[in-house]
């Protein structure tokens, strides 16, 4: 029995939701003419209170986009050091839209508004990149999981608002914080100018992402997802998935933080482990005894039919998902015991 716990993108859609996908009415997105993906577009823009959404491939078309949408050639996107965009993107942000990123020194992915501040430069000074973007990832990938505290990021909407600055949301796991800080979408959808969610995560679709705004926005959006070559034909199938995973596959993300705490309870004991970061939902980061061979460590799991990966500076990575069933659970939890040298 393999137990992948790479990443939540590795599930696969449930019968279920197969049947859901296979019953749907469909015609060619293109030309806007995918009644599913309409219904879905329309679901996601009132249940976050915002005019409009559009579907996506993929988390990281959504995210690109939106900073195209923002910004022009030459401009700045304040981000933390360890944010999706500019980490995880493909240096995208780059060779999409001719942005440069300022790095903020944040805590497990996340700055405050004083930071932010500190970090702006003058608009009205030449020798400076101009100021447009700040882009927030919620949960951090990169910082464990972690939530962002929601009277933060009023604050640095405040920050925003003051220096003409728009204010994108990766909301790549944003379902995972709604569920544990018992938040609502249409609180972020107030916040923030765009906001990207991912279906293809904890919440179990196949293939999908929505970027989220006003009317306007989404329009011009469009022509840059045409241009990024985002455009999908029959895409009703993969909408229809996720309409399954909104309506069904939210409230059950807090089984999958359940058990990433399990996991990390039984990693603080292990003796290999030098330190585990703080889990509040479904993502593990761990950090070996100085000493210890990260890619063995990694072996031997592989050995015991249990799949993690490496993030880097030492990170270690477990993330539970809708697969990841209580007997592999289990049987997660008796291997990790074993592991004391």
């Amino acid at each position: 029995m393999e137990i992948n716990l790479i990443s939540d993108t590795v599930t696969r859609p449930s019968k279920e939701m197969l049947a859901v996908m296979m019953q749907a009415k469909v015609g060619d997105d293109v030309f806007g003419d995918d009644p599913t993906v309409n219904e879905l577009q329309d679901k996601v823009a009132v249940l976050f209170g915002m005019e409009a959404a559009l579907f996506f491939p993929s988390g990281t078309m959504a995210n690109q986009v939106a900073i195209k949408l923002h910004t022009q050639p030459g401009d700045k996107l304040y981000c933390d050091k360890w944010a999706h965009v500019y980490n995880f993107e493909g240096g995208g942000a780059a060779f999409n839209s001719g942005v440069t990123c300022s790095l903020i020194d944040g805590d497990r992915g996340m700055f405050t508004a004083s930071q932010l501040e500190k970090a702006l430069t003058p608009k009205d000074n030449i020798h400076f990149a101009l100021s447009s973007l700040v882009c927030i990832e919620n949960t951090t990938n990169k910082g464990g999981g972690a939530c962002w505290d929601f009277e933060e990021l009023k604050k640095i909407r405040q920050v925003c608002d003051k220096n003409e600055l728009a204010y994108h949301l990766d909301g790549a796991r944003l379902f995972n914080a709604l569920v544990v800080n018992k938040e609502t979408p249409e609180q972020y959808g107030v916040l923030f100018d765009t906001i990207s969610i991912c279906l293809s995560k904890g919440l179990g679709a196949p293939v999908g992402s929505l970027l989220i705004g006003t009317k306007k926005d989404m329009d011009k959006a469009l022509r840059i997802r045409k241009l990024f070559g985002g455009g999908m034909r029959q895409a009703g199938y993969l909408a229809s998935a996720a309409i399954y995973a909104l309506d069904n596959n939210v409230q059950r993300l807090k089984e999958d933080h359940t058990r990433a705490k399990e996991l990390s309870d039984a990693l603080v004991l292990c003796n290999v482990v030098h330190r585990v970061e703080p889990v509040e939902t479904n993502i593990v980061i761990f950090y070996l005894n100085e000493g210890e061979d990260e890619l063995k460590f990694i072996q031997e799991m592989k050995n015991n039919n249990i799949l993690l990966i490496g993030m880097g500076e030492g990170k270690l990575r477990f993330v539970t998902h809708l697969d990841y069933t209580k007997a592999m659970h289990d049987n997660c939890l008796a291997t990790i015991h074993t592991l004391h040298r």
